[in-house]
């Protein structure tokens, strides 16, 4: 757990918590396209978006990292859609793309915690639940890194690991 800049890990691969056209936007979307350059949205519009709970993967083009996993979060509607079930399933679908491509490293930001206003408490959980209990199956991956931007998450964050 860190609190920095995702753009600036050295990692295998990054997480973008991207919108359903993958073509960039505000967040920590809008910061990933900037610092991957123009190449990263060609490689985008040839993926032909990306469902809620789904996850798609590009090169890292000018990032430090070698792949950037696209995966579109749900937008908070006080629980009545499925968003705690959409939420994990980015998790899983991330860190599964993650091993198709041989990566040993990957880091998540707080995935719909921003502008799609989902619970910053309730995500925390469901993103450390559902890494661990992939980790638990499948020990390809080496390190996860959640990346948080602001010190209300990364507080979250630690909370809830230190009590593991």
């Amino acid at each position: 757990m860190s609190q920095e800049d995702i753009t600036e890990i050295t990692v295998d691969a990054i997480v973008n918590a991207a919108n359903s056209s993958l073509e960039g936007g505000g967040g920590v979307d809008g910061v990933i396209h900037q610092a991957a350059g123009k190449e990263l949205m060609e490689a985008c519009q040839l993926l032909n978006g990306c469902a809620t709970g789904d996850a798609k993967i590009t090169k890292g083009f000018k990032l430090p990292s070698k792949f950037v996993i696209h995966t579109v979060g749900p937008i908070w509607n006080n629980g009545t859609r499925n968003e705690e079930a959409l939420l994990a399933s980015c998790y899983k679908k991330s860190l599964e793309v993650a091993v198709e491509n041989n990566c040993k490293t990957i880091a998540f930001p707080n995935i719909s915690t921003g502008i799609y206003h989902f619970p910053k408490d309730l995500a925390a959980k469901i993103a450390i639940e559902n890494v661990i209990g992939f980790l638990e199956n499948d020990q390809t991956i080496e390190k996860v890194f959640f990346v948080c931007y602001s010190k209300e998450n990364y507080k979250i964050y630690k909370t809830i690991l230190d009590n593991l």
